[in-house]
């Protein structure tokens, strides 16, 4: 009689090692989501799925659950053993339930009737973003991380002989993330003995080098602003995220940056296409004598790190800086 494990994707290839007339199992989770015990050790993460009586249970490194892949293929990839990341599969005389899975002591019941362990083979993961998207504005949010995880020539060790898998799809596994907050006023500062302008609050800054041409002191015409494109020398925007102190403007303007505080994330904006992204819009009016606002608008503009990326929005107001002659 056919078991019938889980796996999250269809198993797309498959063979039988000739040890014997061995009949080649179908293993099936598609239905099931991946967990993790939320009393994963300091160096490892328990993966696990839950099918009735069954299990399927994987273990690897904290350090494979990445947010900070570099190329659009990047994969990480780890050679499966029996005592370094393992893949266990496991039969129960009962429902099986996480604490079974996670607990240092688990229940007497139900009992394990079988295991099949992974001896040979690979893990891959493949990490992307988790994106939300406001549907008036147009911004996106990374709100946490999916990583694709898939087993290649993977051979289990059984009672009766060996199974061989050339891929085996495990599943996606989700983490979850605080968004970025980008939580900043419309008051802009900008910098004396540069081109420097720059809002922050207490932990994060966004910082445009804008082209000086951009805020002349001239008003503009009524919707005629003037415009220029994000680029990596003019008009250059990054968004920093800091740690390990309070940011204030202190920060901001000098010649040699401050030890504290600590930037954690550096996301840097991707260079604009004319009328289509990375749009800057400034519109000039007079404050007073002698006195100009700029008013800076950011339009289909996106920052990135690594291959992460998220967008400001349609039309993301920075905010307003004043000069004066």
């Amino acid at each position: 009689m056919k078991k019938a494990l889980s796996l999250f994707v269809l198993l797309t290839l498959f063979n039988s090692c000739d040890d014997g007339n061995l009949t080649q199992e179908e293993i099936s989770f598609d239905e099931v989501a991946t967990q993790s015990c939320s009393n994963t050790s300091s160096t490892n993460t328990l993966l696990y799925k839950l099918k009735d009586k069954e299990a399927l249970i994987m273990e690897i490194p904290n350090t494979s659950i990445v947010t900070e892949l570099t190329a659009a293929n990047d994969t990480i990839e780890l050679d499966i053993s029996t005592t370094s990341n393992r893949v266990i599969y496991r039969f129960y005389n009962g429902t099986v339930a996480t604490d079974n899975i996670c607990e240092s002591i688990a229940p007497a019941t139900p009992v394990i009737t079988d295991q099949w362990t992974a001896v040979s083979g690979k893990i891959q993961i493949v990490t992307t973003a988790a994106k939300t998207t406001n549907e008036t504005t147009g911004a996106t949010k990374i709100n946490g991380y999916n990583h694709n995880i898939t087993l290649k020539n993977v051979t289990f060790s059984k009672a009766n002989g060996t199974q061989v898998y050339e891929t085996f799809p495990f599943g996606d596994y989700k983490t979850n993330i605080t968004a970025l907050s980008l939580n900043f006023d419309q008051t802009l500062e900008k910098c004396t003995s540069s081109n420097e302008i720059y809002n922050n609050n207490n932990s994060e800054a966004l910082v445009l080098n804008i082209d000086p041409n951009l805020i002349l002191n001239e008003t503009t015409p009524i919707n005629s602003p003037r415009t220029g494109l994000i680029g990596t020398s003019t008009n250059s925007l990054t968004y920093k995220l800091f740690t390990g102190g309070v940011l204030n403007s202190d920060y901001f303007c000098q010649t040699t940056t401050p030890n504290t505080p600590t930037l954690s994330q550096q996301w840097d904006g991707i260079a604009g296409v004319s009328g289509v992204s990375g749009i800057i819009e400034v519109s000039t009016t007079t404050n007073g004598p002698n006195t100009y606002k700029h008013t800076i608008v950011l339009k289909n503009v996106s920052l990135q790190k690594g291959i992460l990326n998220f967008n400001l929005g349609k039309n993301y107001i920075l905010g307003d800086v004043f000069t004066s002659n």
